[in-house]
């Protein structure tokens, strides 16, 4: 039997994906540093940060479909990674207070989100004002966010996000209104390493918590 399809995109508003509890976190006091990819997908950014990672870093990934969960925590099992790599079932625009304690998170990751484009549907995006102060209170300080696109209006409507609702204000690290040319982590998501190798331009904004 052929295995059942994962859509691609979901509405992370619909009421199905509103209405569910969290998977537990392992204890992140464990970890010196805590990186998050929020929207994991298929997990393969949290496997290669691990590879470009060292020592006592534990690199969790949120995604919205079971499916996949289960499978990159399965992956990270048989590869001896569960140690360090995680992925939790949660809908970012609801649970990550559920997740993270204050102050726990050294770095959250936005690589290239569903865009969203019809007017009716930018209600979905994921960068609002509930989760950038929710990111703020996660993040330690001197945290970072890094949020990347392909899409210039998805990276322009994040960085309003950012810029506007920060509390306390985020530092843009390319000063205000402002984006970073090349990725300063250095791994790269499935879609950058294409968009890349296409020519197309990224959007990159980059901030950090003060300390």
């Amino acid at each position: 039997m052929a295995a059942k399809r994962i859509r691609h995109h979901v509405n992370p508003l619909a009421l199905q994906y509103l209405d569910f509890d969290p998977a537990p976190l392992p204890d992140l006091s464990s970890a010196s540093v805590v990186e998050v990819e929020l929207g994991c997908a298929e997990g393969d950014f949290l496997f290669d940060r691990v590879r470009d990672t060292s020592g006592d870093v534990l690199i969790v990934g949120l995604e919205i479909r079971r499916k996949l969960v289960d499978r990159i925590n399965e992956k990270a099992a048989r590869m001896g990674l569960a140690h360090r790599l995680v992925a939790v079932f949660a809908n970012l625009n609801v649970h990550i207070p559920e997740i993270f304690p204050p102050a726990s998170v050294d770095r959250f990751f936005f690589n290239f989100p569903d865009p969203w484009f019809k007017n009716s549907q930018k209600k979905r995006r994921v960068v609002s004002r509930q989760v950038v102060e929710e990111l703020i209170k996660a993040l330690k300080p001197g945290g970072q966010i890094l949020f990347q696109s392909d899409v210039f209006d998805i990276a322009l409507d994040a960085m309003y996000s950012f810029e506007a609702f920060g509390c306390p204000p985020l530092v843009n690290e390319s000063g205000e209104w402002s984006f970073i040319r090349h990725n300063p982590f250095g791994t790269m998501s499935r879609r950058e390493r294409h968009v890349t190798e296409d020519g197309t331009r990224v959007w990159r904004i980059l901030y950090s918590l003060p300390s």
